[in-house]
């Protein structure tokens, strides 16, 4: 009888030590690629991996590509919320393509940091951002005391560099000059600049003022993100405040706006347009709107795009802009892309290359890359 005994808590102990090192065991992921064009990073869900493996709550993980037995490069986002919500994973796809990663223990190989924002203070409030091809501001509310410099949408920099560059041309003494890695020539002024919003109603853009607050979400090294918040005014005699979600990914041309207005609205995203013949794309239907400007002297070329993934009303070139009319849903939101491309950075040098990008990005961003656990191993 005591050995019956034994034996069965021995084989009780030999079970638990099993189940123990199955739930430690690595787990495999499958991410396909169903669009035709190249994917851009990819977004796992955290809650679905940490339901099926347990490591991932405990300590440091590493993720693998299987074909290749490389590490891949991860951030996990919070989106602001101080708990994980998103592993983003650095793992390019092909148009089509399909291939497997795995969740394995460990310490991961650091990454470098390919995006960065902040608020800045030490220039009248403005918020950069960047990651390792383009370089963004928007505008504070310090800048409304100085009318001279006063402006309202996005700003783009001519940046010709993978390293980050807004610390460096803050400390500049004039960044409007190339000292090699580019330079902010981009003209915005009381406009929408390079793709920003505001409500459109009786044929009348309803310019907000500038941010008054600002919250960081993620702080890269793949993806920064952050959120400005305006200050009620008035659109066609009614109150109005609006909230800014931005995101920008490492390798990617184009900022993600997520834009909440406190009722639903119509609204045009725009690019102020030159007075100079440029090249322009409107495309309704798959709501991509290009602009290759006009050579700005010895400076280069710059492109602006927009991506609207919400129906779209119309496009127009109107009111010394390239628009995009269009509404926000039931909750008074709307999210789009916008960005920008200069020839001087070599990557897309003329029109037809950066219409065909942004067609591009549609196309991607209406199809993304899926994830679906399919092993444990």
């Amino acid at each position: 009888m005591k050995k019956f005994i034994i034996n069965c808590l021995c084989a009780g102990v030999l079970s638990g030590s099993a189940l123990a090192a199955a739930a430690q065991a690595p787990l495999s992921v499958s991410l396909h690629n169903p669009a035709g064009v190249a994917g851009g990073l990819v977004e796992v869900d955290y809650a679905m991996v940490a339901a099926q493996w347990a490591p991932l709550g405990k300590g440091s993980f590493k993720v693998l590509n299987t074909a290749t037995g490389k590490e891949v490069p991860y951030q996990v986002l919070t989106e602001g919320t101080g708990q994980p919500v998103k592993i983003l994973l650095d793992v390019p796809l092909k148009a089509g393509a399909s291939t497997t990663i795995r969740f394995v223990a460990g310490k991961p190989a650091p990454v470098a940091a390919k995006t960065y924002g902040r608020y800045v203070p030490e220039r009248k409030d403005d918020f950069a951002w960047e990651n390792n091809r383009v370089a963004f501001r928007m505008y504070g509310k310090a800048l409304e005391a100085t009318p001279k410099e006063m402006a309202y949408g996005v700003d783009f920099w001519n940046k010709r560099t993978e390293n980050l560059v807004i610390n460096k041309w803050y400390k500049r003494t004039n960044y409007h000059k190339d000292d090699g890695d580019g330079l902010d020539y981009y003209h915005v002024g009381l406009t929408l600049g390079a793709g920003g919003i505001a409500p459109y109603l009786q044929d009348s853009i309803w310019f907000s003022r500038n941010y008054t607050g600002h919250r960081t979400l993620d702080s890269g090294p793949l993806r920064t993100s952050f959120e400005l918040s305006y200050d009620a005014w008035q659109v066609s005699g009614k109150p109005v405040t609006v909230t800014k979600t931005v995101s920008l990914d490492a390798h990617a041309q184009l900022s993600k706006m997520q834009v909440r207005y406190s009722q639903s609205l119509p609204v045009a995203i725009g690019i102020i347009k030159r007075k100079d013949p440029g090249t322009i794309l409107l495309q309704e239907a798959n709501g991509v709107m290009g602009y290759w400007e006009p050579q700005h002297g010895a400076d280069g070329t710059t492109g602006i795009g927009c991506i609207v993934l919400a129906p779209v009303k119309e496009m127009k070139v109107e009111k010394g802009h390239v628009l995009a009319v269009a509404a926000t849903d039931g909750n008074g939101a709307i999210t789009y892309y916008t960005g920008g491309a200069w020839d001087k950075a070599g990557l897309i040098k003329n029109a037809d290359q950066w219409f065909r990008y942004l067609q591009e990005q549609a196309e991607r961003l209406r199809q993304p890359v899926t994830a679906k656990i399919i092993q444990k191993k």
